[in-house]
């Protein structure tokens, strides 16, 4: 590896060609995998990149793929194969060589991943000399003959620990074989663990280290905070934030698909721009979902961590983990789609209890990074941020210049005997009212049912129960979670085997029962309605728990007790009878 640091692009890519689209692309110096990547690669050498996401690995193996493309080849052959774990991923590297070779002849990539038409990547593989796709349709192709890799030159594994812990090692190897001895074979991966070691030994010949320091993405670039919420209270705090700092372009994590779903139809009932991401959409939905994002038509993207993998914006703004990511890796990824290409980023998670604070503290510490606590804005903050933004926003507008029909309404309004301070306003009003309401949608001050007075309560009722292995605390999380109550508001719980009682304040039932609607209590969706009439089908020795956790037996009506007496005396009789009595 060379010892002089490489500073520009410049120095790097010698062809002109490369250095107009790159610096089209808006790179003006390489990073630092890409300054030691580059030369690496181009020499022939194998090497094994440890680079984390969103420092520049994708052109620092693209550039030297490239240029090891013989254009003049008589027949189209595949010189170049990068494999990669998703469909995003190898979709967001098939663009990246589409821009890099802009203004380069003969480059032809191709694309390949499952939830495409097959016969247009056919099309595609007949004329193209560099592909990407994911092992599995590789695969796929390799044994319909629509893809020969007997004139490879070299193979990328982008994310190889990714594809591995996706189940993909076996395709990997198959993949591998059928490609020539002699191939050069460059490995990138986050983590080396020993099933990526095994591969290097069998794969590569006396392969070259490249490393990049964790310090340089998660330091540098990115502030990271966190906040710590009540539970069942998650969602509102993540709406303040979103309202508080109203990024262009921002990533919001969780750790299931279920919880995508149900934080995206909340978010967009609130009036925010959101789309789910996650690997139960189909492809089309996927792309279209991604373009939308990529191109600022939607500004908040909710994704799990693998449907994650791959995307390449570099304007995203803020990173919200609405969940504790599950490992230090997935947090190093989670906050590196922020702070890309030495731009500044924010990533804020969103904590629930001590627990949830002592791991992700316990997180940064492995990484040896700093966190700060932040507070959640209140509706007053938001209030105050939001009238100096607009008050910047007239400013602007008055030191431009103002269209003549509008000095003549307001030229109007003062023959009417209007002040102009309250014409301002009022135009103020007009500018700006609809923001207003959101805030006061979505604002921490929720009405203060029950507090200092004798509040009058109506009974709901939850089709869920103990056979759910439900408790209060489910029940308490949920409603709070989906309504503007707080989890004092709400008294008596009495959960039996099939559904649960739960005392909530009259004035606010109906918009319970609304907000209740489609939610879920233990992963089950639940239907809510008003208490009408007793249950029907509590018996004897069914418990019930008030919201204190107390446990009560619920005793026997006389009816009960009259039909169980008769059920017994019902089966002494026919035991009787059975025995010749």
């Amino acid at each position: 590896m060379e010892d002089t640091i490489i500073t520009a692009f410049e120095e790097l890519v010698p062809h002109k060609k490369l250095r107009r689209a790159i610096s089209e692309m808006g790179f003006e110096a390489p990073t630092e995998i890409q300054a030691q990547a580059i030369p690496l690669i181009r020499s022939g050498k194998d090497i094994i990149g440890r680079s984390q996401t969103g420092t520049g690995k994708t052109m620092a193996f693209a550039i030297p793929a490239i240029e090891k493309i013989d254009i003049y080849e008589t027949k189209p052959t595949v010189q170049v194969l990068i494999m990669c774990p998703t469909r995003e991923l190898a979709l967001q590297c098939g663009e990246e060589i589409k821009k890099l070779t802009r203004y380069c002849g003969g480059i032809r990539p191709a694309e390949v991943y499952g939830g495409s038409p097959m016969e247009r990547q056919i099309l595609k593989l007949k004329k193209a000399n560099i592909v990407i796709g994911t092992p599995g349709r590789i695969m796929d192709h390799m044994r319909r003959k629509t893809l020969r890799l007997d004139s490879v030159k070299m193979v990328v594994l982008d994310e190889a620990d990714e594809m591995l812990s996706m189940g993909f090692k076996e395709d990997m190897e198959t993949i591998l074989r059928e490609t020539p001895a002699q191939r050069q074979t460059v490995l990138f991966s986050a983590t080396m663990p020993p099933s990526i070691l095994a591969i290097t030994e069998e794969f590569q010949t006396n392969p070259q280290l490249v490393q990049v320091s964790r310090k340089q993405l998660t330091l540098d670039n990115i502030i990271q905070q966190y906040c710590d919420v009540p539970m069942g209270r998650k969602t509102d705090a993540l709406k303040l934030l979103l309202y508080y700092y109203t990024p262009s372009l921002a990533m919001i994590f969780c750790n299931t698909k279920k919880t995508v779903d149900e934080l995206t139809e909340q978010l967009r009932q609130s009036g925010f721009n959101a789309e789910a991401l996650h690997g139960d959409l189909k492809q089309s939905q996927r792309s279209a979902v991604m373009d939308k994002f990529r191109y600022g038509s939607t500004s908040l993207l909710v994704a799990t961590d693998v449907a994650a993998r791959g995307i390449d914006v570099n304007d995203v703004e803020f990173v919200f983990n609405y969940d504790i990511p599950q490992n230090n890796e997935y947090y190093v990824h989670r906050i590196g789609r922020t702070g890309r290409i030495g731009k500044k980023g924010t990533s804020i998670t969103i904590c629930s209890g001590k627990r949830q604070v002592i791991a992700l503290k316990e997180i940064v510490r492995a990484l040896k990074c700093s966190i700060s606590e932040i507070d959640v804005p209140t509706g007053d903050d938001i209030r105050q941020r939001l009238t100096a933004e607009n008050a910047l926003n007239a400013e602007k507008v008055l030191s431009g210049e103002i269209a003549p029909q509008y000095r003549e309404m307001v030229n109007l309004l003062l023959q009417k005997g209007y002040s102009l301070f309250d014409i301002a306003a009022a135009a103020m009003q007009i500018g700006f009212a609809e923001k207003e309401i959101r805030i006061a949608d979505i604002r921490n001050e929720r009405k203060q049912y029950g507090k200092n007075q004798d509040t009058d309560y109506s009974k709901i009722v939850i089709d869920i129960g103990r056979s759910s292995r439900v408790a209060p605390n489910h029940l308490v999380a949920s409603i709070a979670e989906h309504s503007f109550l707080h989890g004092s508001d709400i008294g008596k719980i009495e959960i039996y085997d099939q559904y649960s009682v739960v005392s909530v304040p009259s004035d606010a039932a109906d918009e319970v029962i609304d907000r209740m609607y489609g939610a879920k209590v233990c992963g089950k969706p639940v239907k809510t309605r008003f208490l009408e009439e007793a249950p029907k089908n509590r018996f004897a020795g069914d418990k019930k728990h008030d919201h204190k956790g107390t446990v009560k037996k619920v005793g026997e009506s006389s009816r009960q007790k009259s039909h169980a007496k008769t059920v017994r005396s019902a089966a002494r009789r026919k035991g009787a009878k059975r025995h010749g009595v």
